[in-house]
């Protein structure tokens, strides 16, 4: 999931991607892209498909530019000060290449199995851990996820760990807690064609924890259900009720 990339391995792939708009900024070029396509490119999309090879080396090294700016501004001394000489650097590679990467790079390969055996019972994988950050304050988002699947005939099966994979795909960018659940449910539903899935998540947001309010108790706790599980309230109750006593 996640794209390594070594110091000298981006900034080489910098100077190979700046052919005939040198002085451009990478991030102007594939903002461009996306405007030119009409397509949106919100904190919770992913925009791999407008990114060529390479590019995002050269975007890496606008943000560790732009970081270090930030970093002077809050007159922090990034010179003499041994702890922040290379916080820039790594702050940019976080946001790219880790907490944000769902932004930026495709979904991860998920093979799909045929129900040959026509399974039509309840399945539930969770809890999967989740990480993501508000876009609000950009704090992070640290919780749990359940996923109830209501399989048909026709249903396409995936293996348990891919799961977990494209839960992290979306989760990694910035957003609110109601619209990640809502991806992984569309995400979740296209893939598999079932008759029914829900998807439930419990959270510790850091922007109330960390300042605000400064409440370390409170969590977030929202569900999606579509198909089966919004139409059958017993097969509602049965999916929440064995969520909650996995989680006492």
């Amino acid at each position: 999931m996640k794209t390594e990339l070594s110091d000298t391995d981006t900034r080489s792939d910098a100077a190979t991607a700046l052919p005939d708009t040198e002085g451009v900024p990478m991030s102007q070029r594939i903002r461009e892209r996306i405007q030119a396509a009409q397509r949106r490119f919100h904190a919770n999309d992913n925009i791999a498909e407008f990114i060529h090879p390479g590019e995002l080396g050269a975007l890496l090294d606008e943000v560790e530019g732009k970081m270090t700016a930030v970093l002077e501004s809050l007159v922090i001394d990034i010179t003499s000060d041994h702890n922040t000489q290379e916080t820039a650097r790594r702050v940019a590679k976080m946001y790219l290449q880790e907490v944000f990467s769902g932004r930026y790079v495709p979904a991860p390969a998920v093979t799909e199995f045929p129900n040959v055996e026509h399974l039509n019972e309840l399945m539930i994988v969770g809890p999967i851990t989740v990480r993501s950050a508000c876009s609000h304050h950009l704090c992070p988002i640290i919780g749990k996820l359940w996923i109830g699947v209501m399989p048909n005939e026709h249903s396409a099966l995936i293996g348990l760990s891919k799961y977990a994979r494209l839960a992290e795909w979306i989760m990694s960018r910035p957003q609110i807690q109601e619209e990640a659940v809502t991806q992984v449910a569309d995400l979740l539903l296209d893939k598999m064609q079932p008759d029914g899935l829900a998807v439930v998540m419990e959270a510790d947001h850091f922007c109330m924890g960390w300042r605000g309010v400064r409440d370390m108790d409170s969590k977030m706790i929202n569900s999606v259900m579509r198909g089966s599980f919004l139409k059958n309230p017993d097969l509602r109750r049965e999916f929440l009720a064995l969520v909650t006593s996995r989680k006492a």
